[in-house]
């Protein structure tokens, strides 16, 4: 994520420059020298630890932020973070990253190690590798140094320090002090200038009150901060760990508009930043009219516009200063033909408003629950997407990313960074999801829609002929739409030839034994606002078990729709679903001649409110027809709620496995 400014959630791609840039440190970075550990980090080294779970990698021993603010704006911050390897896996916690930018220096950096023998270890700034933090479709003025830190081992204590000074363009702050490891003692300390005061708020943890230090200053200190260990279907991990949003208020008006105190407030903030970003030009006015020529109707007007933005304009981030809030201006995006988040949707606003249709800025989060309503911040956002209000003569019919807005009417959110998604449909991390809806004047944070469960559509259809020996030829057809066609079409669209094939025998070989694919072929691959349609045949062999005179058949082929997240170990938090989706399969089996049902499964029908699941088996003539459907109507499941979808899941295990016996027939 961008770490100086309005990271677009692109930014995670630049990750893998992270990864490259660890990889580089480990194999260049310099023997550290032998040279005294501070004291701060032996005193980390000789705290008690109290017991934890065998399974424990690290514990963080100490987290500490110190931050000194001063009277013309500028922010010093220095860093202290030791770690003690419990298990050779925590060995990672060796790899050091930090990086910095043109309005944040880096003015200090060492780092450290105590071997269990108690050798000392010092990495000094020179030995550490500098590299840059973006990746082939983002640039900017972010930097990193990394290394790896010597003599990390199990029993280690591994330390490292530095120091930032920046000037930042909003006097907000996070201290995430959660981390998916124990902590030991985590502290921030806060200098603030006489006639400063700051407003704190906690996040996903109990309110800790600071203590004072000389003028102006406070320390929060908490010890023992539970881990927040990685669970299947989690929500986000930054939705669950604990953190504290700080805002520091000058004592003067004209700084005073950094410390944003209402949405609105920000939204004002941002819609002046924005002004004017959103201007026409002959160019752009020549190309709405060349794309809407042959369009009938006001939709399909929006149809050809928003597809142009999210294919024509190429992803390319360049975020260097205010950068990376403010968006570029609409005619250099058009003639540059690329932009990132902010300029798809300024470029996008533009031609709409050609047209005569109206919109907004939405800034949202990527990962759903991550945004905190109590605390109105630009630091909550990484992406930006629109608002398009629906003008009245358009029908809403097939438009299911939409909700009332008692000034602005019906809005449809679309995002023209999502090249898979139709304008209609919203990606699924952005549903039920919350964004600051930029008006003119002020803002408001909104729940963006959750889309209902036929929107995610799998309806897969199965002719099958059953021989005496129980093995089977099948004709399936799959009809996908909505989120349940983004995922596949994607998948598909990056594979080429036989790895098509492949990514279809992948998916076969999670429920059939032995099979051999006979065809394949996709329609409206590269339709994205049509269904997704696949043919497939196949045989497998021995799939019906034979038991003398009887088949013991398992009528459910493909598909599996339920989960064994509850029958791990004791859960700690709420499960979260991707999307709502409505999954049908009907298989129809041709029984071999003689060959008669003896005994069928259960009709099944479970309904936990979040989700329903019912099946039923019948036998018309020689055809065994199996039906079942599988919606989930709510993304998040409490967790009052998981012994509900304990038993759900069981119920769908149990149908799933469920065998029809089939008895041949007296001759």
């Amino acid at each position: 994520m961008n770490s100086k400014s309005f990271p677009n959630w692109r930014r995670l791609l630049a990750m893998s420059a992270f990864s490259a840039a660890l990889c580089a440190a480990m194999f260049y970075a310099v023997p550290g020298a032998l040279a005294g550990a501070p004291d701060w980090l032996r005193a980390a080294a000789a705290m008690s630890l109290p017991a934890y779970p065998p399974e424990t990698n690290a514990v963080m021993l100490l987290d500490e932020q110190v931050t000194t603010v001063r009277d013309d704006g500028e922010i010093r911050t220095s860093y202290r973070r030791a770690w003690k390897i419990l298990r050779p896996e925590g060995r990672e916690r060796a790899y050091v990253g930090v990086g910095y930018d043109g309005e944040t220096r880096l003015t200090y950096l060492k780092a450290w190690a105590i071997t269990p023998a108690g050798v000392e270890f010092e990495i000094k700034e020179k030995d550490f590798v500098e590299t840059s933090y973006g990746s082939g479709s983002f640039y900017d003025d972010v930097r990193m140094k990394a290394t790896k830190i010597d003599g990390a081992d199990v029993g280690s204590v591994i330390g490292y320090e530095y120091e930032q000074r920046r000037r930042p363009f909003v006097f907000q702050d996070k201290w995430l002090f959660q981390d998916p490891l124990p902590v030991r003692k985590a502290r921030f300390v806060l200098q603030l200038p006489s006639g400063w005061e700051y407003r704190a708020m906690w996040m996903n943890y109990a309110d800790q009150k600071p203590q004072a230090t000389g003028a102006n200053g406070s320390v929060w200190e908490i010890e023992n901060v539970a881990a927040i260990e990685w669970e299947p279907l989690m929500p986000p991990w930054k939705a669950v760990a604990g953190w504290l949003a700080i805002t520091y208020v000058p004592n003067n008006a004209a700084q005073r508009a950094k410390s944003h105190a209402s949405w609105s407030e920000l939204g004002d903030w941002y819609a002046q930043l924005a002004a004017g970003r959103r201007d026409s030009s002959p160019e752009i006015k020549q190309k709405v009219a060349a794309l809407t020529a042959g369009a009938t109707s006001t939709l399909d007007k929006m149809r050809a516009l928003a597809a142009f933005a999210q294919r024509d304009i190429r992803y390319v981030a360049i975020e260097i200063g205010i950068g990376g809030y403010q968006p570029h201006v609409a005619r250099d995006i058009f003639s540059n033909r690329y932009g990132d988040c902010k300029d798809k949707a300024t470029v996008l606003s533009t031609m709409l408003k050609e047209i005569g249709v109206e919109s907004n800025y939405v800034l949202i989060n990527a990962a759903r629950g991550v945004t905190a309503p109590s605390f109105p911040s630009m630091l909550n956002f990484n992406h930006v997407i629109l608002a398009i209000r629906v003008p009245p003569d358009v029908s809403a019919t097939t438009l299911y990313a939409t909700r009332e807005h008692p000034v602005l009417g019906k809005l449809l959110f679309f995002d023209p960074t999502d090249e898979s998604t139709p304008l209609g449909y919203l990606p699924t991390y952005l549903q039920k999801n919350q964004g600051l809806l930029v008006a003119d004047p002020g803002g408001e944070l909104i729940e963006l829609p959750l889309l209902p469960p036929p929107t995610n559509r799998l309806l897969r259809v199965g002719k099958i002929t059953l021989s005496p020996t129980g093995a089977i030829s099948a004709a399936v057809k799959e009809i996908r739409w909505g989120d349940s066609a983004t995922g596949r079409r994607s998948s598909l669209l990056r594979a080429q030839g036989v790895e098509r094939q492949k990514l279809m025998e992948s998916f076969l070989g999670q429920f059939l034994g032995g099979f051999r694919l006979r065809k394949a072929v996709a329609e409206n691959l590269e339709k994205h606002d049509e269904s997704l349609i696949l043919n497939y045949e196949f045989d497998s062999e021995n799939y019906a078990k034979v038991a003398g005179n009887l088949l013991l058949l398992r009528p459910r082929v493909l598909g599996a729709k339920g989960d064994d997240v509850m029958e791990r170990k004791p859960r700690k938090l709420p499960v979260e679903f991707d999307s709502t989706t409505f999954q049908s399969d009907v298989y129809e089996f041709v029984l071999p001649p003689g060959f008669k049902a003896d005994e069928l499964p259960s009709p099944v029908e479970i309904d936990v409110g979040f989700a329903e699941y019912r099946s039923k088996v019948q036998v018309e003539g020689n055809i065994l027809r199996y039906q079942r459907e599988y919606i989930v109507k709510d993304v998040r499941v409490p967790t009052t709620r998981l012994e509900d979808l304990k038993k759900f899941n069981r119920v769908i295990a149990a149908d799933e496995r469920n065998a029809a016996v089939l008895a041949r027939g007296t001759p």
